[in-house]
C-alpha cells in the first residue's frame, strides 16, 4: 500500500491559486496543473501552507461569482 504524497511525513508543499482566486495545497515537486500558479514565497510543511491558505482564502465563492453578486447589488 502506497502513501499519498499529501500524507507523506516531511513532504514540502506550495500554495496554488487559480484565476477564480481559489487556493490549493500542492506538493512542490509535482507539475502545476493548467489554470493554476504558485503563490510566490509560500512553501513549507503541510500545516504551514494550509495555515496560509486558511488565512487568505476567506471567501469560498469564485471571484466571478463575487463580482457578479457585487454588480447585482451595486457594491
Amino acid at each position: 500500500m502506497s502513501t499519498s504524497c499529501f500524507d507523506r511525513p516531511g513532504e514540502i508543499f506550495i500554495a496554488l491559486i487559480n484565476h477564480e482566486e481559489q487556493y490549493s495545497l500542492w506538493p512542490h515537486w509535482k507539475d502545476i496543473p493548467g489554470g493554476w500558479r504558485a503563490v510566490e514565497g509560500v512553501q513549507g510543511d503541510k500545516e504551514t501552507v494550509l495555515a496560509y491558505i486558511e488565512q487568505h482564502w476567506t471567501d469560498m465563492r469564485p471571484r466571478s461569482l463575487r463580482e457578479w453578486e457585487a454588480a447585482q447589488t451595486g457594491n
